[in-house]
């Protein structure tokens, strides 16, 4: 919601580069009161190069980018078919099984998903090419959260994101440069409060827990937080939009919370 609010007021590349810049800041500037330790040698540098272009530049420059021409819900309905790409990457990337009751939730919780926002998913002008955006980014987030697994382990989170944020600013500042020039930005009240949101909560506290949490958990586990965010994103317009509720909509948050359950207590 808060991408929606900033992208009709703010190009998108523009919008995604300042929102990275504000939390490199606040990251970095808390890892240097931390003393926290940087990357050390050539291949945990790479790692943190690798992680800034798959995980932060493409899926948040084609999100921003597309929900210009679909909407927020849609976006919701794309975004939540991650947790199943991730299972069906972890074989082949990390040699685990995953428990065949884990992919049957995650089936589930994504039936939830399109069953929650049904009545939202309109089509725009441009819905094909950005719903296929929407879905490359998934399927780099999905590659990541494996890479980031297998390679991120010894980096401190706090500067891991912080670099990769800054990373992503440098990527995408320059792509706006060059796609964007001339297009001008509204700075309204709500478009600078989604800005300092998506800064602050989304990308420096949520990406700084994501990889604490990714050293403790299984990646298709943690994955399922692209479940969770729509039902948030549903319960704050019900609460700052006054947006209505149905019982249809209740029962889907449900099927969607157990299904996630089952997901994280599936062992075998």
């Amino acid at each position: 919601m808060a991408i929606r609010v900033l992208v009709t007021q703010v190009p998108p590349f523009r919008a995604a580069a300042l929102r990275f810049g504000i939390a490199a800041i606040v990251l970095l500037a808390v890892a240097v009161v931390r003393r926290s330790r940087g990357p050390r040698g050539a291949s945990e540098w790479r790692v943190v190069a690798v992680l800034s272009v798959t995980m932060m530049t493409i899926p948040f420059g084609v999100v921003f980018w597309a929900e210009q021409y679909i909407t927020s819900s849609m976006t919701a309905v794309l975004s939540a078919s991650t947790p199943l790409i991730v299972a069906l990457l972890t074989p082949v990337m990390l040699h685990h099984k995953v428990p065949r009751r884990a992919l049957l939730a995650l089936v589930i919780g994504l039936a939830g998903i399109v069953a929650l926002f049904w009545n939202g998913i309109g089509l725009a002008g441009r819905v094909v090419p950005g719903g296929i955006a929407i879905l490359v980014g998934c399927v780099t987030t999905a590659w990541s959260a494996h890479y980031a697994k297998r390679n991120a382990r010894e980096l401190d989170p706090v500067v891991n994101t912080g670099l990769q944020l800054a990373s992503g600013t440098a990527l995408l500042g320059l792509l706006s440069v060059f796609t964007e020039r001339g297009m001008r930005s509204h700075w309204s009240q709500p478009a600078i409060v989604a800005l300092f949101f998506l800064a602050i909560v989304g990308s420096a506290v949520g990406f700084g827990i994501y990889y604490w949490l990714l050293k403790r958990m299984k990646p298709y586990q943690l994955s399922t937080t692209a479940l969770i965010v729509p039902i948030g994103a549903m319960v704050e317009g019900y609460l700052i939009l006054h947006e209505k509720i149905s019982l249809g909509m209740i029962g889907a948050s449900l099927l969607v919370l157990v299904a996630v359950a089952v997901v994280l207590r599936a062992q075998k």
